[in-house]
């Protein structure tokens, strides 16, 4: 049920190269009156290799790639954030212990749901860590690192994680796939 195994290994080292890829080339793409965060597609590769190879492969995949896109681009070392990306990945991967079609509504909308949850929970945790380490308050917090993210995040999640989704689908239903 909650295997842990070669194939999902690999999926959360590809998913943790892909998310550093994402996160570098996309580094520069702050988002307007908020100096500290930046438009992050790379976010929806935990959420995608959680739902379609589990929450332990959404989980490490976050987790690595935070931290290691953060370290590759120079931001420190900041693994609060990576466990929040993390959590954005372990969440939406909690469907796949029971998604057999990946284009049904149901489906997806179980998905998009637990999608909204893992970003408020994995970046209120990020969020809140900034009360420590910055030494600001919980108000500034919310509104300088988590009002951002948790949109930011979950508008790119909801609008690609579906299509993935589909896309996906089709793959492993073609023919040529089928083994």
């Amino acid at each position: 049920m909650w295997q842990f195994a070669g194939r999902e290994v690999l999926a959360a080292i590809i998913g943790a190269a892909l998310f550093i890829v994402l996160d570098v080339a996309t580094s520069f793409a702050h988002i307007p009156a908020f100096q500290h965060v930046s438009f992050h597609p790379a976010a929806v590769i935990p959420m995608i290799v959680g739902v379609i190879f589990g929450p332990w492969a959404g989980l490490l995949s976050g987790l690595a790639g935070k931290i290691m896109g953060d370290l590759v681009t120079e931001q420190g070392f900041w693994p609060w954030w990576g466990l929040g990306y993390g959590l954005m990945g372990c969440l939406p991967g909690l469907a796949w212990l029971s998604l057999r079609n990946y284009r049904r509504v149901r489906a997806i909308l179980t998905v998009e749901g637990l999608l909204v949850l893992g970003a408020a929970i994995g970046m209120g945790l990020a969020s809140v860590s900034e009360v420590w380490v910055s030494h600001i308050s919980f108000a500034e917090t919310v509104k300088t690192y988590f009002v951002p993210e948790f949109l930011s995040n979950t508008a790119t999640g909801l609008m690609l994680v579906p299509a993935l989704m589909i896309g996906y689908a089709a793959i492993r239903e073609s023919s040529f796939f089928k083994v």
